[in-house]
């Protein structure tokens, strides 16, 4: 049996859910392989979205046209902003969802976009003609031909799971692996290599202590992830718990650190540094006498519980007796123990930004397979992927995002610039421009491209223009509106803040720390005329506004040191020099520029090993 399509998406985990949903909704005929259709969009490790840098890379998404921020909102269990304590370019919204309602919203999604069918079916083999792709075979022998091929297959490449010394072949808990399909990969000259992951033990929650844990509870304001104008909060709020491990637990998992696949040998691959297992933690820092952990609902109505922070690859006896060691769990039950997964990837410097592959035209990657971890990374390299695979099939100018324009800028960036050595998980400190790079600026950034491209809808195009028009009128306002001391000289001093000695412009009080839009606003009855002509997304809009008054001189400086480096960008130097023979360049340099061979001087630049002085010869070579 034989089928033909535009674009085949193998894989329906959070990037490949992305990618066939940009190339469908672009106009190309998709068609989404996956093995089992009752998993799509599942979230392997924790039922969460968002966190530090990630709930911005979700808004990101979202703006461009995306579903995961939509799916999350539909489906959270709680919701909250991490980082209120520092600056808005820090605060990263995260939701706890409900793991089933998330899957079937992604389906309600997929099978209800036009273009789009679904195939419950595994790939083994890659079809290449004269170094360009040309489908897809399955394991039940039927062929796709296609265009393009976005490749999304997170852990199930060769996956292998540990729980102690006991090895599972397996891309996740009771679901198989994908076998050949690497090979026939690597048969086109693709090197890879082997990651490792694990996720904790799942507990349930008849059989939990709550009165010896501390509660965390949600918020529910207006913040959402999607920047569409759609109701919030859908199910049951929950609340999260969380405890701490003592000696006695680290004395039970050292006594099966002999056993640990990460310790005896078992496990040759690299974990996520930035999510280690239990049994790493007590390794690396043995003088701590604890370590917290949170424990966290999986659904509206399951007893499953989540334990975050014991992600563990320990014998099951040992997770057990230690885990029982913890006041909260003395009278533990579980649904499953933890366990560690190894799986290919591939090296993502052979990708180019647009995250098709330099050695076969029209091969995308995305997700997991690029070495990353998490399910925010993933989702938007998948819509990079999709709306690039759309491009190749259907012309147009190639998609790519900047490094100062998004958190999904710089993941690219770092991937296919830098490489990967650990799996990759995006943070704040990542990115050199991240004042720019806030959450609520992320419609700002990105809706009006993905508009032109046809990806975002007029309804969110509007929705984006009546925003932008009401956050200016508010910053005009707050700038050419004068302030007399009489008027509001009272008002200061309760509010713990420096009177006035002579009057001065509305902006000029807002950019102090004590003052905000909602404690001045009932105070200067122009002001407050002024606000209430905003009568939609009054809390995103009036918040929106503040952050760009309040860090006006800070956004301004970032924005000019950018624009400086963007320069950089404009000099292009792919195939304009054979690296190898210009001695002039230090040996590590020459190595490295032939390896990823830069687009720009700005690429370049950010390769480690290709110093300064380096990339001062290969200006003075373009005549800079």
């Amino acid at each position: 049996m034989e089928f033909k399509y535009d674009v085949i998406v193998i894989g329906a985990g959070h990037a490949g859910c992305e990618a066939a949903a940009a190339a469908a909704n672009l106009g190309s005929k998709t068609c989404l392989i996956t093995m089992d259709m009752n998993k799509i969009g599942q979230m392997s490790c924790n039922p969460a979205v968002g966190g530090i840098a990630k709930g911005q890379m979700v808004r990101e998404v979202d703006a461009l046209g995306g579903f995961m921020g939509l799916v999350t909102d539909k489906t959270a269990i709680q919701f909250r902003i991490l980082n209120r304590s520092k600056g808005p370019a820090m605060w990263s919204p995260r939701a706890q969802c409900d793991r089933n309602k998330f899957i079937w919203a992604w389906r309600e999604v997929l099978e209800n976009t036009p273009n789009l069918h679904i195939w419950q079916d595994t790939v083994r083999e890659l079809l290449v003609k004269d170094g360009e792709v040309a489908g897809v075979r399955t394991v039940w022998g039927v062929t796709f031909h296609a265009k393009c091929v976005v490749l999304t297959a997170g852990t199930f490449l060769n996956g292998l799971m540990h729980v102690g010394r006991t090895m599972l072949p397996g891309g996740r808990m009771a679901e198989p692996a994908s076998y050949e399909l690497t090979e026939s990969i690597a048969a086109q000259g693709i090197t890879y290599g082997r990651m490792k992951t694990g996720t904790p033990v799942r507990i349930d929650g008849r059989s939990v202590h709550y009165e010896d844990m501390e509660i965390q509870e949600g918020e529910n304001d207006f913040h959402k992830f999607s920047f569409m104008d759609t109701p919030t909060r859908h199910l049951r709020q929950l609340p999260c718990w969380t405890c701490f491990t003592n000696e006695e637990v680290h004395e039970v998992l050292r006594r099966g650190l002999p056993d640990s696949p990460l310790f005896n040998g078992q496990i040759q691959s690299i974990g996520p540094r930035y999510c280690p297992s239990i049994e790493t933690k007590i390794v690396t820092f043995p003088d701590k006498p604890q370590h917290q952990l949170f424990l966290e609902p999986e659904g509206e109505t399951t007893q499953e519980l989540y334990l975050n922070g014991f992600s563990s690859s320990l014998p099951m006896d040992i997770q057990l007796e230690a885990l029982k060691k913890i006041p909260a769990f003395r009278d533990m039950v579980v649904y499953r123990p933890g366990y560690a997964i190894e799986y290919d990837y591939f090296d993502p410097t052979q990708l180019k930004h647009t995250l098709e592959t330099k050695k076969v035209k029209n091969l995308f990657f995305a997700g997991q397979v690029n070495g990353t971890t998490g399910y925010e990374e993933a989702a938007g390299q998948g819509i990079v992927a999709g709306i690039n695979a759309h491009i190749n099939c259907h012309g147009g100018e190639p998609f790519t995002l900047a490094r100062d324009e998004a958190y999904i800028g710089v993941l690219i960036d770092d991937l296919v610039t830098k490489g990967v050595d650990e799996p990759y998980r995006m943070f704040t400190s990542r990115a050199e421009y991240r004042i720019l790079l806030r959450m609520d600026d992320a419609d700002m950034r990105l809706t009006e491209r993905a508009w032109k491209l046809g990806l975002a809808g007029n309804e969110r195009y509007e929705l984006l223009k009546r925003k932008r028009e009401a956050v200016n009128r508010i910053i005009d306002f707050a700038r050419n509106y004068s302030i007399k001391p009489a008027l509001i000289n009272p008002t200061l001093e309760a509010l713990g803040t420096t009177p006035l000695r002579q009057g001065c412009k509305l902006v000029e009080l807002l950019n102090r720390p004590q003052i905000t839009i909602a404690n001045l606003s009932d105070h200067i009855s122009a002001f407050k005329r002024e606000l209430d002509k905003v009568d939609e997304r009054r809390e995103e809009i009036l918040e929106a506004a503040e952050i760009l008054i309040k860090y006006e001189g800070y956004i301004g400086r970032e924005r000019i040191i950018a624009d400086k480096l963007a320069r950089l960008e404009s000099i292009k130097i792919k195939g304009k020099f054979d690296y190898n023979s210009l001695q002039s360049l230090s040996t590590e340099a020459r190595q490295k520029l032939v390896k990823i061979d830069p687009e720009t001087i700005a690429q370049a630049s950010r390769i480690p090993g290709v110093s300064p002085s380096d990339i001062n010869v290969l200006l003075v070579l373009c005549g800079r």
